[in-house]
């Protein structure tokens, strides 16, 4: 059975590949993108499968515009898949004010904003499914990476809650936790102005690994698009799912390690309850 989809960020990485995998299978697609041509090759080869908008999500009234005119000329829309950000790079004492405000205008306030514009649709509709993508960044950190995992992290709690909110309107979610995956990502961070005085420090490193190519990136972008197209077809998918062995690595240790401190601290944890 074929379905219709909205993608954000399909001009390249895993929104262009998810768009490309769909079409051939048979489904729609209506995707969006910041600059004009970039799908001008899959709507020549696939027509009105492919429904095209121009999408900035630090632009909060576009975002409504263009979600309810999707649903207005393509009808019942299926899956809602936020997928659109960047990353910033760099410690957080070296960031500017504008780019800390861009990176969550961009990565939180408008994957929030953009899921809540397909709410009431998906309500009206009786169902559907959001598919947050955030990263293996959304449980651990990587020094340099402060703000975005800030962003990660908030849209995993925000899509958290709000899965137990819309559950009973049949409307589930999905949250996709890539590790690091060969796509454009590395070329399109943000990067701060570096000050000498982290040079020796974790930030240091870090910078030096990305600039070297010694920073491990395992992750193949086609087959993870692939395993997210296979979770979202399946019945009852995770509410979490960590794809490539890098994330499935470091968010296990992670999850060990707070479970270890919270039982470490059971005792005084349980002294701060009221005596009667």
């Amino acid at each position: 059975m074929t379905k219709t989809w909205f993608i954000t960020g399909t001009s390249s990485g895993l929104g262009r590949l998810m768009t490309e995998k769909l079409l051939a299978r048979g489904d729609r697609v209506a995707a969006t993108l910041r600059k004009r041509g970039s799908l001008d090759d899959l709507k020549a080869r696939y027509g009105d499968r492919l429904w095209v908008a121009q999408l900035d999500l630090t632009e909060t009234d576009q975002i409504r515009k263009v979600v309810d005119a999707a649903f207005s000329e393509l009808g019942r829309i299926d899956v809602i898949v936020s997928n659109a950000g960047y990353g910033l790079f760099g410690a957080a004492e070296e960031l500017s004010d504008s780019q800390i405000e861009r990176q969550i205008a961009t990565n939180l306030m408008g994957s929030i904003q953009l899921i809540r514009a397909a709410l009431p649709h998906l309500r009206e509709q009786e169902g559907g499914r959001l598919v947050q993508v955030s990263s293996e960044g959304g449980q651990i950190t990587y020094p340099n990476f402060s703000l975005y995992h800030a962003t990660k992290w908030g849209i995993e709690g925000f899509v958290e809650s709000v899965a137990k909110e819309v559950a009973p309107f049949g409307i589930d979610c999905l949250i996709v936790e890539p590790g690091p995956t060969k796509t454009h990502f590395a070329s399109g961070l943000d990067h701060a102005r570096s000050m000498a005085c982290y040079d020796d420090t974790p930030a240091g490193e870090v910078r030096r690994a990305l600039a070297s190519g010694a920073f491990a990136v395992k992750g193949d972008a086609s087959r993870t698009a692939d395993a997210m197209v296979a979770a979202v077809d399946a019945e009852k998918p995770p509410f979490r799912l960590a794809l490539g062995s890098t994330a499935y690595a470091s968010i296990s240790q992670a999850l060990t390690e707070r479970l270890r401190l919270v039982e470490e601290q059971k005792e005084i944890s349980f002294s701060a309850d009221q005596t009667a």
